[in-house]
């Protein structure tokens, strides 16, 4: 790495102030939003979707503070990195606000959680989703294979997956998932093919993260978890083969947990 002058850091600082200054602004803007929030309880579920737009928006702005940081200064921003990080953090908190964090349960659980962002058309939800994963995904490669952040993004990824999940009505969608006539059928197949997608990555998550990292019981049965609720996908699809793929494979990895603690290996 050659040597940081004064001038190239000065160059820095002229380079990545408009970004500082709409990470403030937006900020300030959430600021404001919370404090309405606080005494208008009106279209709470409606603003808190602003709100996550917002925080995905200041997570691409400190990435390319990072980018802009290996390309003039030829080393990673890490504080522009950690805060997109905690910032992506706030942007599923807000979703896990309107439609819970709740990895496996009974679809009608979330019917009322669902139906206070009724207005919001199912490809505006997934495209905010989609852009949440793209942040998240940067902020990953922008730390690099050995971060020491590595196990901390399975959290963050299968909080992702969940919220992705719970944002849609899998009970009103299944018949559209099987009707190429209706007019939701594209977006309805984009979605549910993404849930399936990332709930089984974030099984495997979990999974990798007890075996490899810390052997904890509790990221094991996050794994199992965010099978059933894979499981549970399969069923109302009467996707049956995969059904029971999965509750074999949720099963295994159970007996595998149970062995493991009686052999003292798992905490």
């Amino acid at each position: 790495m050659a040597k940081i002058t004064s001038e190239t850091r000065q160059e820095f600082k002229i380079k990545t102030e408009p970004y500082k200054n709409a990470i403030d602004a937006t900020l300030k803007k959430e600021k404001d939003m919370v404090a309405l929030m606080a005494h208008d309880k009106s279209g709470l579920a409606y603003k808190k979707l602003l709100l996550c737009e917002d925080m995905v928006y200041i997570s691409t702005l400190y990435v390319a503070i990072n980018t802009i940081s290996e390309t003039m200064l030829e080393t990673k921003n890490q504080d522009a990195l950690n805060e997109a990080r905690k910032v992506l953090y706030k942007a599923i908190i807000y979703l896990e606000d309107i439609v819970t964090n709740v990895i496996d349960c009974p679809y009608s659980d979330l019917e009322p959680k669902i139906a206070e962002i009724a207005n919001t058309p199912l490809e505006k939800r997934y495209y905010l989703l989609r852009k949440i994963g793209m942040a998240i995904k940067m902020v990953i490669d922008g730390f690099g294979e050995n971060s020491k952040w590595k196990w901390s993004f399975v959290e963050l990824q299968g909080r992702y997956a969940t919220v992705f999940k719970n944002m849609l009505n899998m009970k009103e969608v299944a018949k559209v998932y099987f009707d190429p006539r209706d007019s939701q059928y594209e977006i309805v197949l984009l979605f549910v093919r993404m849930i399936r997608k990332l709930l089984d990555q974030s099984a495997m998550g979990y999974r990798d993260r007890y075996e490899l990292s810390t052997h904890r019981v509790d990221d094991m049965r996050m794994a199992i978890n965010y099978l059933l609720a894979l499981r549970r996908i399969a069923i109302v699809l009467n996707d049956k083969d995969a059904a029971e793929e999965i509750k074999k494979k949720a099963i295994a990895w159970n007996d595998k947990m149970d062995a493991d603690q009686k052999a003292g290996k798992a905490s």
